[in-house]
Parts: structure tokens; sequence; C-alpha cells
């Protein structure tokens, strides 16, 4: 029995996958659970695992293809084990015993009508088309059940280029679906020639073009703004060391500066809830539950799982659940699924040492807070200059549902909770 593998659901609003290695090639044995291939979505890397155990028959797709979710990968000869090949043997056999040259003349016309029934042709391919110019009616499909490949279109030759278009054409062309600006601009970029000195052309990762493609979203479509603030963290670092060992002892997490700035975040967020809503349309979706996007690095790049319910966390449950999603970013094993959604982001680039900068939005979020270097510096405090441990914070908003007396006070309310702690405990 054959066995289709298919692109699997990867998740709430992801819907395609780059197929970033391929494991596996025609006539390889494969047992239940072995990788096939790497897959790579706009939000994690994941391996995609083989339902049973047989002999790859095909294989649909190539390295680099864009794949939605249910396209074909490969197939399977479930419990086969090397009997392909045999069965390959026979097929050139039978062939050759047949060879009346009216056979042959039988075989031409049903080789044109193959051509001329239109194989089904993969999105890669399509892109690879349009990008090199390649007519795809001429495109000989290698592809299992005679589909056209990313491969088969680069192995072909580039069309002549096409005599004017008349009227009629032009009219044609207009309803054919048209590649988004940023395809466009990069099908059009002309050959780069590499310096000699040593340069390297990478691939951008779907990962990386998907924060790209959403960071210049969010500049488009929100009116951003953002407001700064100081915090003095003396009286929090204080608190920390006393009770550090003590802490981590009794919980087994570290405990650091991150889980008091949520539980601040969520108190501030409670007292003005515009700042977790998010515009839908002509609407304004206000959520009474405040679940936290943590940015953590990975190396595939930045990526915020998500505290889900954290107005119902303690201080250890939350640095708990941070501590995990850094181990895990690093290892690529965060989920989909924890990565999806999110009310409120907070991130902290002051562990990369940045003093200040200005964080951009999560769509469809309205706010981040973005938390930056801990630095001892001179400030006024009674009317005497001390040195305090100081750090700049910023908040980023979407001005069309957050104002700016709404944002400042949020801010505020932060710095008032953190340089008091103790009220983060009362809940004052």
């Amino acid at each position: 029995m054959t066995v289709d593998v298919v692109i699997p659901v990867l998740g709430e609003s992801v819907s395609e996958a780059t197929i970033a290695k391929l494991l596996k090639k025609v006539g390889d044995t494969v047992k239940v659970d072995e990788t096939i291939c790497e897959l790579e979505t706009e939000k994690v890397s994941m391996e995609m695992p083989s339902p049973v155990s047989g002999t790859i028959m095909s294989i649909e797709v190539s390295e680099g293809d864009d794949v939605e979710v249910g396209a074909l990968v490969c197939t399977v000869a479930e419990g086969a084990s090397g009997d392909s090949s045999a069965s390959k043997e026979e097929k050139p056999a039978e062939a050759k015993e047949e060879k009346p040259a009216e056979t042959k003349e039988e075989e031409k016309p049903a080789e044109d009508s193959t051509s001329k029934a239109s194989p089904a042709v993969a999105p890669s391919a399509v892109i690879e088309s349009e990008n090199k110019g390649v007519d795809l009616a001429s495109v000989k499909p290698t592809g299992g059940l005679g589909n056209i490949t990313k491969e088969d279109v680069k192995n072909a030759q580039p069309a002549k280029s096409p005599a004017p278009a008349s009227a009629e054409n032009k009219s044609d062309q207009a309803v054919k679906p048209k590649m988004p600006k940023s395809e466009k601009e990069e099908a059009s970029l002309p050959e780069r020639p590499v310096d000699n000195r040593g340069e390297e052309k990478v691939p951008m990762s779907k990962l990386r073009k998907v924060i790209s493609k959403r960071l210049k979203e969010s500049q488009n479509t929100a009116a951003l703004l953002t407001t700064f603030n100081e915090v003095d963290m003396t009286h929090l670092m204080e608190l920390r060391k006393k009770y550090k060992e003590t802490f981590e002892k009794k919980h087994g997490t570290r405990l650091g500066f991150m889980g008091l700035f949520v539980k601040a975040a969520v108190q501030g967020l409670q007292e003005l809830p515009a700042v977790n809503a998010e515009i839908y349309g002509n609407d304004i979706i206000y959520k009474n539950y405040k679940d936290i996007g943590i940015a953590v690095g990975s190396p595939q790049g930045l990526v915020v799982p998500i505290l889900r319910n954290a107005e119902e966390m303690s201080v250890m449950d939350i640095e708990k659940g941070i501590t995990d999603f850094g181990r895990r970013a690093k290892e690529g094993k965060l989920s989909i699924s924890e990565m999806t959604g999110g009310t409120f982001t907070i991130t902290n680039g002051g562990v990369f040492g940045s003093m200040l900068s200005t964080p951009i939005i999560n769509p469809p979020q309205s706010a981040i807070l973005g938390l930056h270097k801990i630095e001892k510096r001179p400030v006024v405090v009674d009317d005497e200059i001390v040195i305090r441990q100081m750090m700049y914070m910023a908040l980023t908003y979407d001005h069309r549902i957050i104002d700016g007396r709404e944002a400042v006070t949020f801010l505020v309310r932060i710095k008032e909770l953190i340089e008091d702690p103790e009220r983060l405990l009362l809940e004052i």
C-alpha cells in the first residue's frame, strides 16, 4: 500500500512552510517517525516524520520550495524495502519486447496529449518561471503524477523575448494574478557581482522574511509613537540580592527582573485596558485576559513565546516560564502554538547592552514595552545628588487606539511598581 505524506497542519494562522532540507531520496527506506525533511515556518523550524515504515517511491518537492498545508511531499510504499528498484528494472525489459515501429508511433501522440493536459504546477515553480522567463508549457515535468517542480523550471531554457503585447493581450494580462510588490522588486533585481575579497550569499530564512514583513506592516498600518521614562532599579536590585539564593533553593529557578516587570505590566493593563486591546476593522476588541509575549533570541532570530493568562501567574511561575522559553528557543523546540497570539509584548534589549531604543509593536497588538541596560547614574533624590541604578523604559503604542495620556500613565504605573516592589505583592 502506498501512503501519501503531506504537509501537516502547522498551527493557527500558519498556512505554508519552506522545505529547508530533504533528508531522504527516492529508493531510501524509512522507519515510522523517522524524519523525512526539515520544515521552516514563519515561527519555528520543525522536523516532518514519516507516518509509516517503508520505501520512498517519489519525492514531489525540492529544497527551498514553499509548500502549503496538505501539499504532497512524497509517497511511501508501506512495508517495502528495496522492492521498488526491482519493479523499475522489469518495466524497461517489457518495453524492449514491444519494439514494433507502429507501437512507437502510437506512443508519441500519447506523450503529446499528456503535455496538453496541463500538468499540476508547484507554486514555487510558478514563481521560478516568472523570475527566469520560462514558458511552463515548454517545461518537461519530472515530479510524481506528472507535476512540474521548481527544479524542472530551473533546468528549462528561458523563453525568447516576447513581441510587444497587443491591446487584447494586455487586457488578458490584466486579469492574471500579480506578484506582490516585494516579490516583483526581488525578481527584478539585477545579478549582483560577488566581491572577490569574500562574500557569501545566503537565502533569507522564512522566519526572517516574516519578521521583516510584519515589522514593515506595523510601520505602514499603525500610528506608532514612543514615550519614555526612567526607573530607579536600586531598591529592586537590593531586594533581588537579598532573596535570590532563597528563591532559587525553594522554587528551583533563578529570580530575575522580568518576572516583576510582567507582574507590573499586568497590573497596568488591568487599569488601562486600551493598552491590552486591538483594532479590528472599525471595532476595538478589549481583552479580559493578559497573554504576555516575551521576546527571546534564538539561532533563527527573535521569537516571542506567550505567557498565557499571566494575570493568574505568580512571580515564580513567570520566572519558570521565561527560563523554559529561553532554553527551548536556543534548542529550536518551541511549538507554533506557544508563539501564536499575545495581547502585549515585553522586550529586553538591555541584556545585549542597549541603552535606549524604540521597539516596534507586533500586530495586531497595540503596544510593546522596551527595557534597557541598567547603569549607575547621578540623580537628584531629596535635593541631593546620589548615585542610583537607573534604567530607561520605552513604550511604543498605536496612537489610533491609545492616547498619549494613557500611554504615559501606563509607563508611570510601571515605574511606581518597580521602584516600590512591595506594591506588587500588595497589589496597590
